[in-house]
This record gives C-alpha cells, structure tokens and sequence, in this order.
C-alpha cells in the first residue's frame, strides 16, 4: 500500500498549492491594499472553473488516460506560474487585482481543476475499499500541507524573495510533478475495467444518480461544510480535518460502485457538490460580516455546521455497510 500512498501524497501536495494561494496569500495582499471584506470574498469567483468539473470529466472517462490528463494538466500548471512570474507583483494600494493576474489566476485554477479530476480518476481507480480510509488520509493531510506551504510559507517569504522567484519555485513543482505523474511505476500498473462491463456511451445526468448511494451522497457534500467553510477557529479546523477525512472516504466509497467508465466523472460530481457547499456562501462570508456583524455571522455558521448531523441518519444501508466495513 505504501507505493500507492506515496506517490499520491506527493501529487496532492502539489494540488493543494493553488488554493493556498489564493486563500492565504492573495486575501492578505489584498486586504492589506486597502479593499474591503466584500471586495476580498469576491475574489473567490476566480474558483468558478471548479463549479464545471463536469464538462471535462467526461473526455477523462473516455479519452486518454487519467495518467496522461494528470500530467498534461500539471504541466500546464507550471507553465501559468512561468507566466506570472513575468509579470509585476500584486502590490498594497491597488485597488483590485490587475486583469492580466486575475486571467492567469483563473487559467491556474481551470488546470488544477482538470489536475484534480485526473488524481481523483487515478485514486478512486488504484485504492482498493479496504484502503480508502489511508488514502484519503494521505489526500486530505496532503493536500492541506499543500495549500499551507502555499498559503502561509509564500507569505512569509514574501520579505525575502521577489514575485518572479516564488511563481518559478512553484512553476518548478509542478514540472517535478509532472516527471511523478508520468513516471511512477505504480501509476503505469492501473486494473483493467472488468470484461463484463458495457462499452462507454453517451452520458447523462440518470447514469450518474442510478449508482447506489448517489443521491444521499450528493445531498451529504453539499451540506456538511455549509457552515465550516466560514469558521476559523482551532478546533474546528481539527474537527474539520477529521470530517473531511471521512467525506472523501465516502465519495470514492460511492463512486466506486459505479461502471469504471464513469467513475471519473461520477466523483467529479460529488467533488463539485463538495467544492459548491463550501463556496456558495463563503464567497459572500465578506459582504455578511460586513452587513451584520461578527457575532449574528458566527452564530449562523454554527448552525449550518450542525446541519449534516441529522443528515446523516438518514444515509443509505450500502454506503454505511461498505464504509465500516
């Protein structure tokens, strides 16, 4: 098991450092330029290539390799980083972010999300069940390492390095990923779709809502992060890691029981569910806070975090059998 953890942990480390970026890094420049929590929130619609996973989903399903989407996709992440690398730092006292950064950060996000399909098609493919609950370890603690080397570590060497040299650091990660994705040996050695599965066809939405599971799944993403995704407390972002951990175990649990040939895009629906109940409000966390206060937003988030606990007595016998088990 351990060559499988391996070279995921790394490949979702990498994936992780987009989103540090840009909730850890931009916000701070931003805000410290002097725009407003609600001008600062709205920065997340540069995630909507995130809300679309499902348009290219299909094309990692039938088209190609999922190895060969991954590192295609990571390299072109590289590049993007080239390509801000030449351009001039966000600085204090502009008053937002300059268009040409703002379309490379977009471009950034479409190639993680891409990125994102494709390790998920592979991992969801490579883990077998009994190894869903370490592999999701390792993706969750990886990728969350990968957004605080991002977040947190590029801000502190802000002082120390230019703009130019911190975008080539990470455009260098990301062509070193591309060599992992490409070149893992156990990447190479996926299983063959059993025999007695029916060809790939035309897709729709009924495919995916027929697998077992699916709906209460769909309904259980969508949810249990309505309210976390606004709170910043210590132990919340504990227990947050611990719930999230076992969400994803879920997710490829229930996409696993679908035919291989949707299994990429049937987990990039319930990733896209999971990703929308975490923006939907957090976009406007800014404009909320700025409208009612701290104390009435708090105690609105809280509520919404307890939402999934009544949720989840009503999940499906299949899910909560294979997920013990």
């Amino acid at each position: 098991m351990r060559r499988k953890l391996l070279p995921l942990a790394g490949l979702y480390l990498v994936q992780g450092l987009p989103y540090g970026l840009q909730s850890g890094l931009l916000p701070m420049l931003l805000r410290a330029g002097g725009l407003s929590l609600t001008r600062v929130g709205l920065a997340k619609v540069l995630y909507a290539p995130w809300l679309f996973k499902l348009v290219w989903a299909p094309l990692v399903d039938t088209r190609g390799s999922p190895r060969a989407w991954l590192t295609l996709s990571t390299a072109a992440l590289g590049l993007v980083c080239g390509l801000l690398a030449a351009l001039p730092p966000v600085e204090a006292g502009q008053a937002g972010l300059p268009v040409t950064v703002a379309g490379l950060l977009l471009l950034l996000n479409l190639g993680a999300a891409v990125q994102d399909v494709a390790l998920d098609t592979l991992a969801v493919q490579l883990l077998e069940p009994a190894e869903l609950g370490p592999g999701n370890t390792v993706q969750v603690v990886a990728y969350k390492l990968g957004a605080v080397v991002a977040g947190g570590g590029l801000l502190a060497l802000v002082p120390a390095l230019s703009w130019s040299l911190l975008f080539l650091l990470l455009a260098a990660t990301y062509w070193l990923a591309a060599v992992l994705a490409w070149a893992a040996p156990v990447l190479q050695q996926l299983p063959k779709p059993p025999a007695s599965e029916p060809p790939p066809h035309t897709l729709h939405l009924g495919d995916l809502l027929a697998v077992s599971g699916t709906l209460w799944t769909a309904g259980f993403v969508i949810t249990y992060k309505l309210g976390a995704a606004l709170l910043s407390l210590c132990l919340q972002h504990f227990l947050g890691g611990l719930v999230t951990t076992a969400t994803f175990t879920l997710m490829m649990r229930c996409s696993q029981l679908a035919p291989s040939a949707l299994q990429a895009t049937h987990y990039s629906l319930l990733a896209t569910l999971e990703l929308l109940g975490k923006l939907m409000l957090s976009a406007l966390a800014g404009a909320l806070a700025d409208s009612l206060g701290l104390p009435l937003c708090f105690s609105l988030f809280l509520a919404l975090s307890a939402t999934p606990i009544v949720y989840l007595g009503l999940a499906p016998n299949i899910l909560a059998s294979s997920t013990l088990a």
